[in-house]
């Protein structure tokens, strides 16, 4: 199989394309050929060195969270799967050899969650990382339905996918963004939107999303709960705030949940661009420029020179 892995910290030129042997699943495991594979915020901060803290140095790794694509072997006590269906999921595993930044890519059954055929794999590949984040922080804040939550960033991905779940619970959520997410915003589910954070009311809860750490905490009322995106964004507890980070996992039987809501239509999946596998350095960068409207997407069976 192709992969593309990580050899030491730096910039796009430390993204290496790897020649391995495509795996085989092991008990209630399942190998994927990956179709399409979204790149992520957390793919240049783990290339860049600052998820050391992670990593701790142990390279080479692969990178890619997020994968879509069709069954291609099941592992022994895999039942309910078969070979061609289409599939998507979460690689958790940061210290993976290899990652969904691959042609192929091995998974625990409880990682998936199965897609109707004819389902369109590069936007699907857009779902997982940010849909479970969203629902895991939303689940760590524990917030009842009236109850008021500020999501910060939430124009991007996380932030809105966070929105939409929150008012679909029962929240009062005010998203704070640019100008240009306003409407975005508000069509997602926010009953107010702010472009920062001095005119926000005491909020029982926010989703730090856009990092702005202790400007977004003083906002919480005492009492209340801060989830951030990483351990370094996690500013320090004050006025007897829960303060904590959201740690997303792979589960498949959410992600299958949060699926459902992409076909009842509440939750949407955003495509800005394709980019073949070998240029997955360009897709960082691109992505790490900011701007980017929707998510960037991996083909790892395009050759390069076809984004």
């Amino acid at each position: 199989m192709h992969a593309i892995v990580v050899t030491r910290y730096g910039g796009p030129e430390v993204l290496v394309p790897v020649e391995r042997p495509t795996p085989a699943p092991g008990p209630e495991q399942v190998l994927i050929a990956v179709a399409a594979a979204a790149v992520n915020p957390v793919d240049h901060a783990i290339r860049t060195g600052h998820l050391d803290h992670f990593v701790h140095g142990r390279l080479p790794v692969g990178l890619g969270w997020d994968v879509a694509g069709h069954v291609e072997a099941v592992g022994e006590d895999v039942h309910d799967v078969t070979v061609g269906q289409p599939v998507i999921g979460l690689l958790d595993d940061v210290l993976a050899p290899a990652a969904a930044y691959a042609t192929h890519a091995v998974l625990a059954r409880s990682a998936l969650a199965l897609v109707p055929e004819g389902t369109d794999l590069v936007a699907a590949a857009t779902l997982p990382l940010n849909a479970l984040t969203a629902r895991q922080a939303l689940d760590l804040l524990d917030l009842a339905p009236g109850q008021s939550l500020l999501v910060t960033g939430a124009g991007g991905g996380l932030g809105e996918y966070t929105v939409t779940l929150a008012a679909a619970r029962g929240l009062k959520v005010i998203g704070l963004g640019r100008p240009r997410d306003e409407a975005d915003v508000l069509a997602a589910g926010a009953a107010a939107f702010v472009t920062g954070v001095d005119g926000v009311d005491e909020v029982d809860g926010v989703l730090d999303a856009a990092e702005l750490g202790p400007a977004a905490l003083a906002r919480v009322r005492a009492g209340g709960t801060f989830v951030a995106v990483n351990d370094p964004a996690q500013p320090a507890a004050e006025r007897d705030v829960r303060v904590t980070t959201v740690h997303v996992h792979a589960d498949g039987a959410q992600l299958a949940q949060l699926w459902r809501e992409v076909e009842a239509g509440r939750l949407r999946l955003r495509v800005a661009a394709t980019y073949p596998l070998a240029a997955a350095g360009a897709a960082q960068e691109r992505l790490a420029a900011g701007g980017v409207r929707g998510r960037l997407v991996l083909l790892p069976g395009e050759r390069p020179g076809s984004a």
